[in-house]
């Protein structure tokens, strides 16, 4: 098979460049694009010219904008659209898992100091707080006792806009350490336990923080199957928590690193990637 892929993205990484050489070596021809310099929207748009497109944007806006009109335009995007936007808002995609059964960290929406006061209130300490659109573990801040809450909050409102400043109370789940499942299609194809490193207590894989590969536990697979079945098939990494023995997810991350887990686990991810690309396009 041959064809032509767009790797979107802000900035060719580690990831992407795993990417265009396994696609290389698959018989398809795979490129780099800025997402910054598309200007999407016209009839003789850049991206016309591929036959798939692999949205790999970290920005938290800009893939499922880029996907919208990719997937209008007749092009085979992954992820679809539809995902990327349910995994770009933390809260559409806790409100989504939740209502399918799927078991979510508790959380608290914060969109004002009265709503912060009572999600301490509610949660107690220590917590954490996330923005609703993010990723990549910045901005998310453990508060571990009341008397510097208020101080942390002043950080939020002076953010200067309600989409910066809409965020997510939780309770402390992880105590240093997360699991991330690579999910293409929808098969789990590698999993690893993070754990922070240092003195930053986050486990984020991003972070490249300590990790450990782990063997397949049914009752992870399965709460898997149940994410996909809410966003759809796609390429994921899905983060979980082990709360009292049972898992939670935490997020869902529609352009995943995969380094991390790539070295953990010894897993050729971008060949399984570019396999699934293949399959889309046949």
């Amino acid at each position: 098979m041959t064809g032509r892929v767009a790797v979107v993205a802000d900035r060719i990484g580690w990831e992407e460049r795993r990417l265009i050489e396994a696609a290389a070596g698959q018989g398809l021809t795979a490129e780099w694009v800025n997402d910054e310099s598309l200007c999407l929207g016209g009839q003789d748009a850049p991206l016309h010219r591929f036959d798939a497109v692999l949205v790999r944007s970290r920005s938290y806006t800009r893939g499922g904008l880029v996907a919208t009109l990719t997937e209008a335009a007749g092009i085979p995007t992954l992820n679809t659209a539809s995902a990327i936007r349910t995994c770009e808002n933390k809260l559409d995609l806790r409100t989504a898992l939740r209502h399918a059964g799927v078991p979510v960290a508790d959380f608290r929406l914060v969109l004002s100091r009265k709503d912060y006061r009572r999600a301490i209130t509610e949660l107690g300490t220590p917590f954490v707080l996330k923005p609703i659109f993010g990723g990549m573990g910045k901005r998310v801040t453990l508060v571990r006792s009341a008397d510097v809450a208020q101080s942390v909050y002043d950080y939020v409102e002076d953010l200067g806009h309600g989409f910066e400043q809409a965020s997510l109370a939780e309770p402390y789940l992880a105590a240093g350490t997360s699991i991330r499942c690579f999910v293409v299609g929808r098969q789990v194809v590698a999993t690893a336990e993070f754990a922070s490193a240092g003195e930053d207590w986050r486990s984020n894989a991003a972070l490249g923080n300590r990790r450990t590969a782990l063997d397949t536990d049914p009752a992870v697979t399965k709460i898997v199957d149940d994410v996909i079945d809410v966003i759809g098939p796609g390429i994921y990494g899905i983060d979980l928590f082990r709360v009292g023995g049972e898992h939670v997810v935490n997020e869902v991350n529609h352009a995943p690193a995969f380094r991390g887990v790539t070295e953990a686990t010894g897993t050729d991810v971008p060949a399984i990637v570019v396999e699934y690309v293949k399959e889309v396009l046949a």
